[in-house]
């Protein structure tokens, strides 16, 4: 069975919403995109290279699909890491507007998104991988469907955009298995869920 992985970029105060350019994503008046790139450096480029050597599929939401799917069929490079994943293996796409997908190796999913992911888990492979995404990660976080989240915290405070963890979520526990610095101070930290949350109080002396 392949496992279900989130990479997400996050500002200090979760937002995850266009990390990667002014224009990447200005919906809801968003008006900050692209602060992830003054903190990008050889560490964080070095993480997302072993990230990628694991993909065998990815599940990507339409915004992010078409931000992709605009950028790297152009890197034709068949020795860049990240490239050469992204246009031969195959992509699952989440979209309630778009009625068809060219990207060479896409497919829309179909039908019940829990079932349609359940399917894809119960197929072979090490990791099918989603990659931002907000809507479509806060829906799998919902549903339990993920078995680990690569967050890279980056040392800027946003103050609004699509946050990956909403209000009204399910509180959920989770284990660190993974953690390191790049050199511009991001924290990359990898967890696993681990069920439901669970809470008590410290009694005197404590």
């Amino acid at each position: 069975m392949a496992q279900l992985t989130l990479t997400a970029f996050l500002s200090l105060d979760g937002v995850m919403q266009a990390p990667g350019g002014r224009e990447e994503d200005p919906s809801d008046g968003f008006d900050h995109g692209g602060w992830l790139v003054p903190f990008a450096d050889e560490d964080m480029g070095r993480f997302m290279v072993e990230v990628f050597d694991r993909a065998d599929a990815f599940l990507l939401g339409r915004r992010t699909y078409e931000i992709f799917a605009g950028y790297w069929p152009q890197v034709t490079d068949p020795d860049d890491p990240i490239a050469s994943r992204l246009n031969t293996l195959p992509k699952h796409v989440v979209s309630r507007t778009l009625d068809r997908v060219d990207w060479h190796g896409s497919r829309l999913v179909e039908g019940d998104l829990v079932e349609a992911v359940t399917r894809l888990k119960e197929g072979p492979g090490r990791e099918v991988q989603v990659h931002g995404s907000a809507r479509l990660a806060q829906g799998l976080i919902a549903h339990g469907l993920l078995d680990r989240l690569n967050l890279l915290v980056f040392p800027v405070f946003l103050g609004s955009g699509r946050r990956l963890f909403p209000e009204g979520g399910t509180p959920t526990a989770f284990e660190l298995t993974g953690h390191r610095t790049t050199g511009t101070g991001a924290t990359i930290q990898t967890y696993r869920p681990t069920g439901p949350a669970t809470f008590g109080t410290f009694g005197a002396g404590e």
